[in-house]
């Protein structure tokens, strides 16, 4: 297994001591193309708030490859590592849908709403395979169900090599699979020094800002001292277990801010220009 270099690119940024930059994305086959070919990290399918298509990403996944690039670059790891944000972690804990998706290739998760120890012990047992008790990183237990052909064959490895390496990171440090929780209300706030503490294997915590601010009655009000003071409090739970903060709202105005807070996994926005469309409508006179 030594001589298969680092695959997921967000987990290589992170171990380097770098920022990790992803972004949003549909699950439509032109956004990923035109992701695949942007300099992110990696990219998240967004299936919390859009529909739920595991045939949409199967298809994303594959028009993501790119044979001159594979060439080129002389290694499996993809040009940017995809992801997926699944629907919210609810009473059904979601374990099928993290294991569809995982068995389709991608290279980890994005778990919303994880508020509890529990929920957080769900999200990674979600995304290991189940091995003996006297195996090494064996707690928390994985429950993933076994079926890794697909998977096996979109990475580039056998399925004994795949087995190997398609664990979550930094819980065992040759994982390929990224476990983000993401960090919505006031009592994942509450709880997340223990959720940090008793679950290994989450890699990041990403801010929700939208769903925080409804929480503290301030929707989308994410300059008003509360909201600030939440994402704040979050920011430093996570620099103090060491483990990378994700902000999910960046642009141009706020993205040197982030960094030097500390954030670590940061999320720009795809930008659509529409520059010959202004152009075109100024030369027109319809400006």
């Amino acid at each position: 297994m030594a001589d298969i270099p680092r695959l997921n690119g967000v987990i290589r940024a992170l171990e380097q001591g770098k920022p990790a930059f992803t972004t949003f994305a549909a699950a439509e086959v032109s956004v990923a193309q035109a992701v695949g070919a942007a300099v992110y990290d990696g990219v998240v399918f967004e299936m919390e708030h859009r529909a739920y298509d595991i045939r949409a990403l199967r298809d994303c996944l594959q028009y993501m490859l790119d044979r001159r690039q594979i060439v080129q670059s002389g290694s499996l790891a993809p040009a940017v590592t995809p992801f997926v944000r699944i629907p919210p972690n609810g009473g059904e804990a979601s374990q099928w849908v993290a294991k569809q998706v995982l068995d389709h290739g991608v290279y980890g998760i994005v778990w919303p709403h994880v508020s509890t120890v529990e929920e957080a012990v769900n999200a990674v047992t979600a995304c290991r395979y189940p091995r003996p008790r006297s195996a090494a990183y064996y707690e928390p237990a994985g429950q993933r169900g076994d079926a890794p052909a697909a998977a096996a064959r979109y990475w580039g490895l056998s399925q004994q090599d795949y087995y190997a390496r398609a664990d979550v990171w930094p819980l065992n440090p040759q994982g390929e699979i990224l476990v983000a929780i993401m960090c919505e209300e006031v009592r994942a706030i509450r709880n997340l020094p223990k959720m940090l503490e008793e679950v290994p294997g989450i890699g990041v915590v990403i801010i929700g800002e939208g769903d925080l601010s409804q929480d503290l009655g301030l929707p989308r009000q994410y300059e008003h001292p509360t909201v600030a003071a939440a994402i704040d409090e979050i920011l430093a739970i996570c620099k103090a277990h060491n483990v990378a903060c994700g902000h999910p709202h960046v642009d141009g105005k706020n993205i040197e801010g982030l960094l030097e807070k500390g954030f670590r996994y940061l999320m720009p926005a795809p930008s659509y220009s529409f520059a010959a469309l202004e152009l075109g409508r100024k030369a027109s006179g319809r400006a």
